[in-house]
């Protein structure tokens, strides 16, 4: 008994031990210092798969005590929160609250008193599993001054059960929803920004300004550097406008750079908080460290770009036209020699012509002063909506959900599914509009020397690359020999022309897809819901087309109103402002966001850095990703040789990153740069990477 009652005794002893060590080895959701107290909050009692709910850090700041803004000011350091969410789930960057001025002497800096919010939005796994629960961990760090800094650092912990959709979920922390009042809104009204006597000024102007004749008007910058943090700001009213001037800083901007901050108005501390972005006016200086294009000749200009069109019939952007050219092909074998050739020449005629009407169109930004480079037109997301509805309604018209009849001729989105030669015409200009936001090789040299040059030389260059991109086809069409190679025409023949209209919806799901990227969540439901529009008036319009008169007017009037609801709701939806989500940039921890003074600082320590210049809609970018940078092998080439990976994402007009390009001799986008240790310039890599050219660039291998 003596025995068992000791053992019974050693046996709670190491349960009470080992429930301690893992009390003290698990962090709860609060954990706090002298100064600060933080806890781990989130804008749910619990979530289902699929949510995206809000989280943050809530920080309880003892009196007279301050932490920091992302941009601290002449001091400090930004708080910084490093997340761990179990594998599918995801944080986004902080939404960082209006931050306050703090001036002690000459040094002014930007932060929070007394408590802040620092949220977050988490989306979850689709595939979490329910009845578990959502581990949230975050690792805290931040700098807490008075007279006298210190830097701190917690461990907080959170877990959400996981419920099955359609559970009601009670709500969670009232600390996310006062901290959503303290975010910045986006600015409703016009920011410019222009110079006067050694001042920026920032003017915002717009109807339903808030009186502000009485109020604080202070600007905060996002970056140090532009702005001097400690000159006076002053402001001047008018009505409907508020006059900023501000003093530039240690860094000014450069021609063509954006200045992004909040617009804070109102007492500091209560004030109402606007999220500002105005673009430096000016055109952005070519540098002529590597002026590659600059030192082509005309004639070289001719057969790169020459050579590049033809290569541009191989990317995977004008793969479903090659679709219809292909299907196009098939339905003239058993056409006279002659019908054939004109088919070719009315293909090539509407690459021409498009090619031709984007030169003059560059060429008329360009006397505007405008920064602009190949594939500028997909920047636009009104011009992403209206191609993707083109693609859709191609591929309707494949399926055989309605044809486009005499009466009817010249209604955009079936034009290029027509037979005839205006249907050739048509696919020739479709290919030209679908090839932009790819670019190929040679053909980057070539255009950078094009908008560099007078009209005719860059219209030259230009109608040299469409040539290229329609000679395969027109080679066919005057190709006998060619054309006995095709097989047989058949019942078969509808089928492939059915089947054909997939790639056409598959370039549509794309495209709506760079929409979400560029526009947000609400432009999506505009499209899809034009899409479903654009459907309901294909099936009206075919259905009703052989029937009565009355009837056939009905239905035509009918589709044309789903035309105009798809055109109107799409232009609505993507006009309506909304948050781009950068989730994916956030959790994402091989590369970071390039920006000039990143790239700037890490130079100067003398690392090397890897730069990718891309955006979502170029197909060749993300096929360059998913091919050779995102590799094991490569990250771990990048690893073993400390490489800074930079990406810098120019899926929105960004001048920046149209500086870079000007300053490489390139035009559009990809464009990868590896600056050695030490280096003076960058190396240039193709545009079409595999693992081994990237590898061989960090290795010193490559002969570029």
């Amino acid at each position: 008994m003596l025995i068992h009652h000791k053992f019974t005794h050693l046996a709670l002893f190491f349960a009470l031990t080992f429930a301690s060590l893992q009390t003290l080895a698990e962090p709860g959701a609060e954990a706090g210092t002298e100064q600060v107290r933080a806890s781990l909050i989130a804008s749910a009692a619990a979530v289902h798969p699929g949510d995206e709910i809000l989280i943050g850090v809530h920080q309880q700041i003892i009196p007279h005590w301050h932490t920091y803004w992302k941009n601290p000011g002449d001091s400090g350091l930004a708080t910084k929160i490093q997340y761990q969410l179990p594998p599918g789930s995801s944080v986004a960057e902080i939404q960082w609250p209006t931050p306050s001025k703090i001036v002690l002497g000459p040094v002014v800096n930007y932060g929070y008193h007394d408590a802040v919010t620092l949220l977050s939005t988490l989306r979850v796994a689709d595939d979490a599993e329910l009845g578990s629960e959502l581990p949230i961990n975050a690792k805290v760090k931040w700098l807490v001054c008075e007279l006298t800094c210190i830097p701190q650092q917690v461990e907080l912990a959170l877990r959400l059960p996981v419920v099955a959709k359609g559970v009601a979920v009670e709500p969670g922390s009232p600390l996310v929803e006062a901290a959503k009042a303290s975010l910045p809104a986006d600015l409703p009204w016009k920011a410019t920004l222009d110079e006067d006597a050694a001042r920026l000024v920032l003017r915002v102007r717009g109807d339903g300004l808030p009186a502000t004749q009485n109020q604080a008007i202070l600007f905060y910058p996002e970056q140090w550097g532009p702005i001097s943090h400690g000159a006076e700001q002053t402001a001047k009213f008018s009505e409907n406008a508020i006059e900023l001037r501000l003093k530039p800083g240690d860094q000014p901007l450069e021609p063509g750079q954006t200045l992004n901050g909040v617009l804070a108005i109102g007492a500091d501390g209560a004030a109402r908080g606007y999220r500002v972005s105005a673009v430096w006016p000016g055109i952005v200086k070519p540098s002529a460290s590597v002026p590659v294009a600059a030192n082509l000749a005309l004639p070289t200009a001719l057969l790169l770009a020459l050579a590049g069109g033809l290569v541009l019939n191989l990317m995977p952007c004008v793969f479903p036209v090659l679709s219809i050219k292909a299907l196009a092909v098939l339905q003239q074998a058993g056409h006279h020699r002659w019908q054939t050739r004109l088919h070719g020449w009315a293909y090539a005629a509407g690459i021409l012509v498009s090619f031709a009407g984007l030169a003059g169109l560059l060429m008329a930004l360009k006397a505007g002063g405008a920064s602009i480079g190949w594939g500028f037109q997909f920047q636009s997301p009104l011009f992403v909506l209206a191609v993707a509805y083109v693609m859709f309604a191609v591929g309707l018209s494949l399926s055989g959900v309605f044809t486009i009849g005499a009466s009817v001729a010249g209604i955009g989105s079936g034009l290029a599914a027509r037979s005839g030669y205006s249907g050739s015409f048509f696919t020739g200009a479709l290919a030209a509009v679908v090839a932009t936001p790819c670019t190929a090789p040679f053909m980057g040299a070539a255009i950078g020397f094009a908008l560099s040059q007078p009209a005719l030389v860059m219209l030259a260059v230009f109608l040299s690359l469409g040539a290229g991109l329609a000679l395969p086809y027109w080679l066919l069409c005057h190709w006998p020999a060619l054309q006995r190679r095709l097989p047989k025409p058949g019942l078969w023949m509808e089928h492939l022309k059915q089947g054909l209209a997939f790639p056409m919806y598959a370039a549509a799901a794309w495209l709506i897809w760079v929409l979400a990227r560029q526009a947000g969540p609400a432009a999506v439901a505009g499209a899809l819901g034009g899409c479903v529009a654009i459907g309901f008036a294909a099936w009206l319009y075919q259905i009703s087309r052989y029937s009565s008169d009355g009837r056939r007017r009905l239905g035509g009037a009918s589709a044309g109103l789903l035309l105009a609801l798809a055109v109107g709701g799409g232009y609505f939806a993507v006009d309506t402002p909304a948050l781009t989500s950068q989730t994916s940039n956030a959790s994402d921890e091989h590369w970071q966001a390039y920006s000039p003074d990143e790239l700037r600082r890490l130079r100067a320590e003398g690392k090397p850095v890897f730069v990718n210049l891309t955006a979502d809609w170029c197909i060749s970018c993300l096929v360059n990703e998913q091919v050779a940078l995102s590799r094991d092998a490569v990250l771990s080439a990048f690893r073993e040789a400390g490489v800074v990976y930079l990406k810098g994402d120019w899926t929105n007009r960004d001048p920046a990153i149209a500086g870079v390009l000007a300053e490489y001799g390139r035009s559009g986008v990809p464009l990868y740069l590896y600056f050695a240790p030490g280096a003076q310039t960058a190396a240039v890599l193709p545009q079409i990477l595999t693992p081994d050219i990237v590898i061989d660039a960090v290795k010193g291998a490559a002969k570029l």
